[in-house]
């Protein structure tokens, strides 16, 4: 069967294609009664749009800012190279990409370089930052702008962001409690470190963590998270602090992105051989700690699909077009040093 086609759109409503084009692409100068005719035309004889092809002909341009946060994080780091990697190797087409970061801790920062984005230049934003009422008001504004909005890795649910693409926090919470559990069955405690509750993530993978802990290994005593506020100069001091004061503990959750901070520390006390950690995100620094045996499990998820995704998301939001969550929903991984990807 043959697909109907713009000459089959203006022969059914009577137009020129020209008047089909700039229906078509929402331009303006046609008159209201003109457009519908246009449209109850599309829908007659089932005409839909290649969206690529008409981009292509156009060639259409996608402007996309990706605000990830700043300072010593390799999984940003791998992050900005899994951007580099999709525009360098042309993954994808017509896609013009700017990084921008940002103090993730401080909002007010945050909200300052937003609003430097300028819906003249750019079509869509991808955001890994926290969730703060200042943020929140600063994703309205760009809404209201016209531009499409999707959070990376930590959701911003209660902002009128676009689309979440990353991993179910409390499922992977869920997942690191099991497993500390069943590496655990002789119980003990267990320190949980972080940058900051402030992240949706980590607080919802401390949820999902104590649930598991609570439900099912009672001979577990979980403490208080740990913050470093993205300060390198305080995390190492309060982990030392609490592994020398507290000796029935076994084990150790880094639920953030200072894993390499936070491995040093451990390093330094003397007891990481003790412990059993469980970390998220296969960075550079944590995937060698895999290799000599110093982690017992990471957490992770596929950092191409996730920036992949976005990208398609930001593209299919600027075109109107439906998003596929079975293609964008983002896989939780566990990787142990026997499967460890060589």
């Amino acid at each position: 069967m043959v697909k109907p086609t713009v000459h089959d759109i203006a022969k059914e409503a009577g137009v020129s294609l020209a008047t089909v084009d700039r229906v078509l692409n929402a331009r303006p100068g046609v008159r209201e009664k003109t457009i519908a005719k246009v449209q109850a035309a599309v829908e007659k004889i089932g005409y839909v749009r290649d969206t690529n092809a008409a981009n292509l002909a156009r060639q259409k341009l996608y402007r996309f800012a990706f605000v990830l946060p700043e300072g010593p994080s390799q999984f940003t780091d791998t992050v900005k190279a899994g951007l580099g990697e999709v525009v360098s190797s042309q993954l994808v087409d017509r896609v013009a990409i700017k990084v921008l970061t940002v103090p993730s801790y401080d909002p007010h920062a945050v909200v300052r370089s937003l609003q430097t984005i300028n819906a003249a230049r750019y079509d869509g934003v991808a955001l890994m930052v926290p969730e703060t009422p200042q943020i929140r008001d600063a994703i309205s504004h760009l809404k209201e702008e016209g531009l499409a909005v999707v959070t990376m890795v930590s959701d911003l649910p209660h902002s009128t962001r676009d689309y979440f693409v990353g991993v179910n926090s409390i499922a992977a919470g869920r997942t690191a409690g099991l497993l500390m559990g069943r590496f655990l069955p002789g119980g003990g405690e267990v320190l949980v470190v972080t940058n900051s509750l402030r992240s949706r993530d980590s607080l919802e993978r401390r949820l999902g963590f104590d649930a598991v802990v609570a439900e099912g290994f009672p001979k577990l005593s979980v403490l208080p998270t740990v913050e470093s506020f993205d300060d390198p100069a305080r995390l190492p001091d309060v982990i030392k602090d609490v592994v020398k004061t507290r000796p029935n503990l076994v084990g150790v959750y880094s639920m953030g992105f200072g894993n390499t901070a936070v491995l040093s520390a451990l390093r330094e006390t003397g007891r990481l051989s003790d412990l059993t950690v469980i970390m998220h995100e296969l960075t550079p620094a944590v995937r060698q700690a895999l290799v000599d045996n110093e982690v017992a499990a990471v957490i992770t998820q596929n950092v191409g699909h996730l920036v992949r995704s976005a990208i398609r998301v930001l593209r299919g939001l600027c075109d109107q077009q439906p998003i596929y969550d079975a293609q964008e929903r983002i896989r939780i991984e566990i990787v142990l040093r026997e499967n460890l990807p060589y």
